[in-house]
């Protein structure tokens, strides 16, 4: 299902993407960027839910979300490795197919060592990408121009950048929504984030965030290098 796009979202398991940027997500997509996806994990560690079922909440989702395509790589949920070869392999191979210009992944700090390992592994992959001579059989070089990092949901970084998603929070509620085995009360045993309070404390966050830049709700996100005045204007100006 991998090709091409604008911008690629990373996410340690299959909704933390939804968690953390879900409304800028459906922002782009909506204003005609191809946004994409990639769970490592199929986030079969968890509490609650089969590999399979959220592998279909995840497409629900993403249909909500309109991205170009998802997908799930299989890493190993619990056991991410940023020094691994060959989970480093396999992000660089999607990053030479897609070659997104944006890339989203998860903030270094998060409290969760999952998330926290795929932001090393990310950010090593990315530069990988670029580098000619690395693994070339994975296909040409590309590295992305701009790295976003999104916070866990229990986390409350200092952000770099703040997007207005107002007008895209409904399509973050709806995508949360679907991962149901995860979210819903009466879907399993009981858990915090099945909680009702998690999610209240999401949005919680992301009002806090928009507070910052006087709108209702806002994502987000710490820079990877250098910011680009110029990347950021192309990301949110839309596709046209």
């Amino acid at each position: 299902m991998v090709g091409p796009c604008d911008v690629l979202a990373v996410g340690a398991h299959p909704d933390d993407v939804e968690l953390g940027c879900g409304a800028t997500v459906g922002r782009l997509a909506a204003s005609g960027r191809p946004v994409a996806i990639v769970d490592l994990s199929a986030g079969e560690a968890a509490t609650r839910g089969t590999p399979e079922g959220r592998r279909q909440e995840a497409q629900a989702a993403a249909e909500l979300l309109g991205l170009l395509w998802r997908e799930c790589l299989g890493l190993p949920d619990g056991r991410l490795d940023q020094a691994s070869p060959d989970q480093t392999a396999a992000v660089v191979a999607v990053l030479r197919v897609a070659a997104p210009r944006v890339m989203l992944v998860p903030h270094w700090e998060d409290p969760h060592p999952d998330p926290r390992e795929a932001a090393l592994l990310c950010r090593r992959a990315a530069f990988l990408a670029g580098v000619g001579g690395f693994r070339p059989e994975l296909g040409p070089p590309s590295r992305p121009r701009l790295l976003l990092a999104y916070p866990g949901p229990r986390q409350l970084p200092s952000p770099d950048l703040v997007v207005d998603v107002s007008g895209a929070y409904g399509l973050k509620r709806a995508a949360l929504l679907a991962h149901d085995s995860q979210f819903e009360p009466a879907a399993g045993a009981p858990t915090h984030l099945a909680s009702g309070f998690f999610l209240m404390a999401v949005e919680g966050r992301d009002r806090a965030a928009g507070n910052t830049i006087g709108v209702e709700f806002g994502e987000g996100f710490s820079v990877w290098g250098a910011l680009s005045g110029d990347d950021v204007a192309w990301l949110l100006g839309g596709a046209n």
